[in-house]
């Protein structure tokens, strides 16, 4: 496989790109490529050699072939890399022996897009979370960092003092050891303690319907939260834009109230550590009451984006939540043709653009449906004396008939499963389903 070189761009590292594909995955070759100069770019790297190859079975102890690693050396020296990046995840002793074998610092796709995930944290709660999945991946590569110390011993004669013992480098990865364990605690316990406080802020919120956006990273998801609610959520053209978490309210009409969620942009072979340090961020997609899956009409890898956001919604245990698949940007849509096959897939999809509007009156339709699905014709009766409850119940729900007994108020209401259950708790009311 021939090699590739670009010139390089100022103020960044220059690397050169290991591209690992299986064979079935040759077709997407120029798609994988793309994405990772896009990933490096935001990691503020420039890509100034790219190397490819098919790996059917990854070597144990450099994931690539000896002449492969041979051919990268060669490489990164000919093109000044400072360092070279490969597009699968490494064991640590992968990653060990390619840095010792081609002399150069070597990432996988998991500390790239870590380092991407630190450089988008704004908030407390995010630089937290981001801090605690570098310190699961660093503590199984201590080792690595440390090897170098074992390979100096004390040279010269007996008693001269100088260089290092034997074993400093074991010793010093014991003692970095425990302290990236007890930060890891440390971290752990905060995080979980603001998890508890989301999940139970998140399941008090009984007035509104609760709609959570999520997608592949740069979908759309941003610009969609901004086109319906005005919210003025940051959104550019670029990767892992937003990490934290965003709500708004998006006004239908008085009787369908929705609190609308910006979520974290997901990513093929999302790191395992992340989607378990998110874990707050993400119980606004767990306890939605419906996913908004936005995804990018314009890719030509448009399948493998809606299998790698399923995968994650699987992994964190939201894939039953209710969800309309979205179709962004179908302005400029890889193919009129996939885009039309892809919705017949799916029960429940809607086209839009969120840029420029197309798609968005019918979007709200369905979301007026998805919550009228879970609303009950009921009957509620209360003395006519209490303005207060007379007020609530209108303010909630749409009145469809009224009239008096004796000294109560009978109101005939369209109400959603939230509102039924605080009508159900309130002893001045009499609450009774409406049978047809």
């Amino acid at each position: 496989m021939t090699a590739k070189t670009v010139p390089t761009q100022q103020a960044t590292i220059p690397v050169v790109l290991m591209l690992t594909l299986h064979p079935d995955e040759r077709e997407m070759e120029k798609e994988r490529e793309a994405e990772m100069h896009s990933l490096l770019d935001t990691a503020g790297r420039t890509v100034v050699g790219t190397l490819v190859q098919h790996v059917q079975k990854p070597s144990p102890g450099t994931y690539i072939g000896s002449g492969k690693v041979a051919e990268l050396k060669e490489l990164a020296v000919t093109c000044g890399a400072q360092q070279v990046v490969f597009d699968v995840r490494l064991q640590p002793r992968q990653q060990r022996n390619l840095e010792e074998a081609i002399e150069c610092a070597v990432l996988d796709y998991d500390e790239l897009i870590l380092d991407i995930f630190a450089r988008n944290a704004r908030t407390n709660q995010a630089m937290m979370a981001v801090e605690l999945a570098q310190a699961e991946y660093d503590k199984a590569r201590l080792k690595r960092m440390w090897t170098h110390l074992d390979r100096q011993s004390v040279g010269g004669s007996s008693g001269s003092g100088s260089g290092f013992k034997a074993g400093t480098g074991e010793k010093q990865i014991e003692m970095d050891r425990r302290q990236v364990r007890k930060r890891i605690q440390d971290l752990r316990g905060r995080l979980k303690d603001i998890a508890a406080r989301k999940d139970r802020a998140v399941q008090t919120r009984h007035e509104a319907f609760n709609i959570a956006l999520v997608g592949y990273t740069n979908a759309g998801k941003s610009t969609l939260m901004n086109a319906l609610t005005n919210a003025e959520v940051l959104a550019q053209d670029r990767l892992f834009a937003t990490l934290d978490t965003r709500t708004a309210q998006l006004f239908l009409d008085r009787h369908h109230n929705v609190v609308l969620s910006d979520t974290v942009g997901f990513i093929r072979k999302l790191p395992p550590t992340l989607i378990a340090s998110f874990h707050a961020t993400l119980a606004e997609v767990r306890e939605a009451d419906l996913l908004l899956h936005v995804i990018d009409s314009s890719s030509a890898v448009m399948e493998q984006q809606i299998d790698a956001v399923e995968e994650v919604l699987k992994t964190i245990k939201a894939d039953e939540v209710p969800v309309v698949m979205v179709f962004n940007k179908v302005d400029i849509a890889y193919s009129k043709t996939i885009l039309l096959a892809f919705r017949r897939r799916y029960k429940e999809s809607v086209a839009i653009s969120a840029l420029n509007g197309t798609g968005l009156d019918q979007l709200k339709e369905v979301i007026r449906a998805h919550i009228d699905r879970r609303s009950k014709t009921v009957t509620v009766r209360f003395p006519v004396t209490d303005g207060a409850l007379d007020a609530f119940v209108r303010s909630r729900a749409a009145v469809q008939e009224e009239r008096y007994e004796d000294d109560d108020a009978v109101l005939t209401i369209v109400a959603d499963e939230r509102l039924m259950a605080e009508l159900s708790a309130n002893p001045n009311l009499v609450l009774a389903v409406v049978t047809k």
